[in-house]
C-alpha cells in the first residue's frame, strides 16, 4: 500500500479528511492512476499515521478519507547516526538503511581522516539528494516521519550537539570487551535520546576519541571483525532497535526538543 506525507494542517480529524497536495498529486492521479475507493496511508510526518481511501482527484488536490488511524512504526527512542563522511556514493546506502533502521535524524560529519570534501555547492545538491532517499526509504518501510539529514558538521560541533543527549557511543578498536558493550548497549531505554558516531574509511583519529570521551561519548567495541564504515554504522543500529523495539503503542515522544 502507498504511503504520503502530508503536514498537520491537511489533516482534518472532525471531518474525516485529508487533503494531499503538491507533486504527490501529479503521481496518485497520472503514475498510479488511483480511482476512488483505493486504500492509502497517511502521515503528517510527526506522530500519526492513517489508513485512507481515496475520495477525489483533482488537478490540484487529492482528497482521502480517514478510515483509522494505525499503529505506530516508530522505536520509543531517537537515534541520531553522526557518520563521517565516507566516499563515493556509500552515503546513499548508509541513509537508506538507516532510515529503514528506525534512525531519528542523520547528520554527515567532516573528520580528520576523512577523504571526502564538500564544498557549499556540492554539499547542498547531496543534502537534496540525501533527504530525497531518506523519504524515500521512510515511505517504503512506513515510518510515521522523514529523518532529516542535516548539514555537514564539524566532530567537535557534533560532541557538542550530542553532549545533551542520554547516551552516545562511538565503536573503537581499543575499547573494552564484548561484556562492557553489552552492558553499555542494555542501558538503553523508551524515552530516550541517543547518539552513534560512526568513523569514515580510516575510521577517527585519537585526538577525536579524546574528544568524544571527555564529551561523555562512551566507546564500545563491535567484535573481533573489521566492519566497513558503510556497514559499522547498520550494525549499531540493528542491535539498539532489537533492544527498543518493545510493541507498545505510540511513539515515546510528544513534543520536539529543540536544537541548534
Amino acid at each position: 500500500m502507498f504511503r504520503f506525507f502530508v503536514s498537520q494542517d491537511q489533516i482534518d480529524e472532525r471531518e474525516g479528511r485529508v487533503e494531499i497536495t503538491g507533486p504527490d498529486v501529479n503521481h496518485i492521479r497520472n503514475v498510479l492512476r488511483m480511482s476512488p475507493g483505493e486504500k492509502i496511508r497517511i502521515s503528517n510526518g510527526k506522530d500519526r499515521d492513517y489508513l485512507c481511501a481515496v475520495l477525489s482527484a483533482e488537478e490540484d488536490r487529492v482528497t482521502a478519507e480517514i478510515l483509522e488511524r494505525e499503529e505506530s512504526t516508530e522505536l520509543p527512542a531517537r537515534i541520531w547516526l553522526f557518520q563521517g563522511l565516507p566516499k563515493s556514493d556509500k552515503m546513499e546506502l548508509i541513509i537508506q538503511k538507516a532510515v529503514e533502521l528506525g534512525v531519528y535524524c542523520i547528520v554527515p560529519v567532516a573528520t580528520r581522516r576523512a577523504v571526502v570534501k564538500l564544498d557549499r555547492k556540492k554539499e547542498e545538491a547531496k543534502r537534496r539528494r540525501w533527504n530525497a532517499i531518506s523519504e524515500s526509504a521512510a515511505k517504503q518501510s512506513k515510518r510515521l516521519i522523514i529523518p532529516e539529514v542535516r548539514e555537514v558538521m564539524s566532530f567537535s560541533d557534533a560532541c557538542r550537539l550530542a553532549s545533551s543527549f542520554d547516551r552516545n557511543f562511538i565503536p573503537y578498536e581499543k575499547a573494552e570487551g564484548m561484556e562492557k558493550t553489552r552492558e553499555e548497549l542494555r542501558a538503553v531505554g523508551s524515552g530516550m535520546e541517543m547518539g552513534v558516531f560512526i568513523g569514515p574509511e580510516g575510521g577517527f583519529d585519537e585526538e577525536e576519541i579524546r574528544t568524544a570521551m571527555e564529551a561523555g561519548i562512551r566507546p564500545i567495541t563491535l567484535g573481533k571483525r573489521i566492519l566497513r564504515t558503510e556497514t559499522a554504522g547498520l550494525y549499531v543500529l540493528s542491535v539498539l532497535g532489537f533492544l527498543l523495539e518493545d510493541g507498545e503503542d505510540g511513539p515515546a515522544f510528544v513534543s520536539d526538543r529543540e536544537r541548534i
